[in-house]
């Protein structure tokens, strides 16, 4: 299996030669070495890497200094180059989303008596990683929460919602969400519980589909620490 490791200048700012590179800018070294191992199509080294950087930091510092420059390096790179690099950006796409599976399958064992966290992504949302990283990150804290994935319909969201009882649910949504009137008051208007001491759920959104929609409003998650930091602390109170 091969390490890349990065080398002594890697965190100089200077971008890796090669006009294969990812554009990084200034980044951890860290970053540049799974940079260099996804241009190579390396998925042993990319593997690797991510089991490092999650170790060594923790799932919200890995996922905001190295797994995230490097994810937005990789769309950047396509963008620019026609149809090249897709495969980059779908390798680490994909080794990432199952090394965030991994860190959530050694959770800590769930707080006692705390109410799960719903995730879902807006319908048609098919882009997932930023709220599996959320799942990840509240796992290592040992916070509840139930991940239902990419493009979840309306009315399936509200009767996980009604379902599961949750606190709070939390919607991604890298694009703008059709309807997001509708998802908002279907969330909100779903009640759970028994006869008599019935409760809704509080709606976080997050992403970056939600900055053009009115009634996101207060909802909004901005990161991923400051969105865990928030959840923490309501789930706890």
């Amino acid at each position: 299996m091969s390490r890349d490791t990065g080398d002594a200048s890697a965190g100089s700012g200077r971008a890796p030669g090669g006009r294969g590179a990812l554009p990084l800018g200034t980044v951890r070294a860290e970053c540049r070495g799974l940079a260099r191992a996804a241009v190579r199509l390396d998925a042993e080294a990319v593997e690797v890497l991510l089991e490092r950087a999650i170790e060594d930091h923790g799932c919200v510092v890995a996922w905001e200094e190295i797994i995230s420059p490097t994810l937005h390096a990789a769309g950047r790179k396509w963008a620019s180059s026609g149809e090249r690099y897709i495969e980059v950006e779908h390798l680490l796409s994909w080794l990432v989303s199952s090394a965030l599976r991994r860190l959530y399958r050694r959770r800590q064992p769930p707080r006692e008596g705390v109410r799960p966290v719903v995730l879902a992504c807006a319908p048609g949302e098919l882009h997932s990683l930023p709220l599996e990283a959320l799942w990840a990150a509240l796992g290592e804290r040992g916070l509840p929460a139930k991940m239902f994935g990419p493009a979840l319909p309306v009315s399936a969201l509200s009767e996980a919602v009604r379902r599961v009882g949750p606190l709070m649910v939390v919607v991604w949504a890298q694009g703008r969400p059709a309807d997001a009137a509708e998802l908002v008051n279907a969330v909100e208007g779903v009640e759970w519980g028994v006869r008599g001491a019935r409760s809704r759920s509080t709606l976080l959104v997050a992403g970056p589909g939600w900055d053009s929609v009115p009634q996101a409003g207060s909802r909004r998650l901005t990161g991923l620490r400051s969105g865990l930091d928030l959840i923490e602390r309501r789930l706890l109170r």
